[in-house]
């Protein structure tokens, strides 16, 4: 599902114009989801707040997109972050050096449209771990 800008997903593109990453939190139970999320899914909760995240994480999946002639049009992938939601994202990376388990980083790309969108990319293994720890104590509520 690609984000659009409206009411809901504004805070989401106010961060990424920032460089911050934002998901959504659960007001009720405090679960982190993917930003296009309405409804907490641990709980079933309708609200949900917006909290900033490090943009750190591991390679899930990936798919490589390809024109009628084979070359390469977009590379798209699942990134669990350290924080734990699972995003689809745009991958800035040759598909011949993807594998699971991959550390990736978030940056901020600004698309025809004009919005900024995140695009990941490969992380060193130290980089990583040290967000992986920050995370889990720090972060700021939207």
């Amino acid at each position: 599902m690609t984000i659009v800008r409206d009411d809901s997903s504004a805070p989401f593109f106010d961060a990424l114009e920032r460089a911050e990453l934002a998901v959504r939190q659960c007001a009720e139970c405090g679960s982190l989801a993917a930003p296009q999320v309405r409804a907490c899914p641990t709980c079933s909760a309708p609200t949900l707040g917006w909290k900033a995240v490090s943009g750190f994480g591991t390679l899930i999946s990936w798919t490589v997109l390809r024109d009628r002639a084979g070359a390469i049009t977009a590379v798209g992938g699942i990134v669990e972050l350290v924080e734990g939601p699972w995003l689809r994202v745009r991958l800035a990376a040759d598909p011949a050096g993807l594998r699971a388990g991959l550390p990736m980083k978030v940056e901020f790309e600004r698309r025809d449209c004009g919005e900024f969108v995140p695009t990941f990319r490969q992380a060193a293994d130290v980089t990583l771990q040290e967000h992986h720890s920050f995370t889990r104590a720090q972060g700021t509520m939207y």
